[in-house]
């Protein structure tokens, strides 16, 4: 059976990763999770306190790129891949809602795109490949063969993002939730280099009112038609 790249867009808390972990593993593909690279480099700037409510330094992170090691390595009691920071496990740390909150800015780094971009181009040179993100068919991989590209109300993506945050056992507000949305959205929407959209020939998946079954059963549907027209 012939191997085909899959790239999953979308806006923030749509279920990108859920879906993009599932069909990889139905399909025996590599996954990867680009959102989790962009959050690690901003932990880093915060642990460096390169950002902060009051001020993000660009050009000293932008210097200290080269100290920043990524790897994803692969627990099998998960299932999936988890994100490592120089060699520390952080998959935890950039969940949070701190992180969230300037993940977007970071994200829009020219200098940040251009190196990351770099290391998921090669990660998928050899196709068998399901990567999620915000630019992956537009920039990263714009030949994929099934290009598919994520969203739902605002409020129903804060709402699930609430009550994920809460199960972990961290203390937010819905309203703090929603708030991160949105402004995630629009930087998201509206940086200069790389900005989210909807990449030429993806299909457009609204999962406002969807189940997990379905959205996966339709999504895999597209991908069996693509693999096998």
């Amino acid at each position: 059976m012939k191997k085909i790249t899959i790239a999953i867009d979308g806006f923030s808390s749509t279920g990108k990763s859920t879906i993009a972990k599932q069909l990889a593993k139905e399909l025996g593909y590599i996954y990867v999770d680009t959102g989790a690279m962009y959050r690690a480099v901003s932990l880093y700037a915060l642990r460096e306190g390169f950002i902060n409510p009051e001020d993000f330094n660009e050009s000293d992170l932008v210097e200290n790129l080269h100290n920043i090691d990524l790897k994803f390595k692969y627990n099998e009691a998960l299932g999936f891949a988890e994100m490592y920071l120089n060699g520390e496990n952080v998959e935890r740390e950039i969940r949070t809602l701190e992180v969230s909150d300037y993940v977007s800015k970071v994200a829009a780094v020219p200098e940040v795109r251009y190196q990351l971009v770099k290391q998921q181009q090669k990660m998928g040179e050899d196709k068998g490949i399901v990567m999620d993100g915000r630019d992956i068919g537009t920039v990263v991989f714009p030949d994929a063969e099934l290009k598919l590209f994520m969203t739902a109300s605002p409020e129903k993506r804060a709402m699930r993002r609430y009550k994920e945050l809460i199960d972990k056992g961290d203390k937010v507000a819905y309203e703090d939730v929603l708030r991160n949305v949105q402004n995630r959205d629009y930087i998201d929407s509206h940086r200069e280099d790389s900005p989210l959209r909807q990449a030429e020939g993806a299909v457009a998946i609204d999962n406002s009112d969807m189940g997990l079954k379905e959205q996966f059963e339709r999504i895999l549907n597209l991908v069996n038609r693509t693999i096998n027209p």
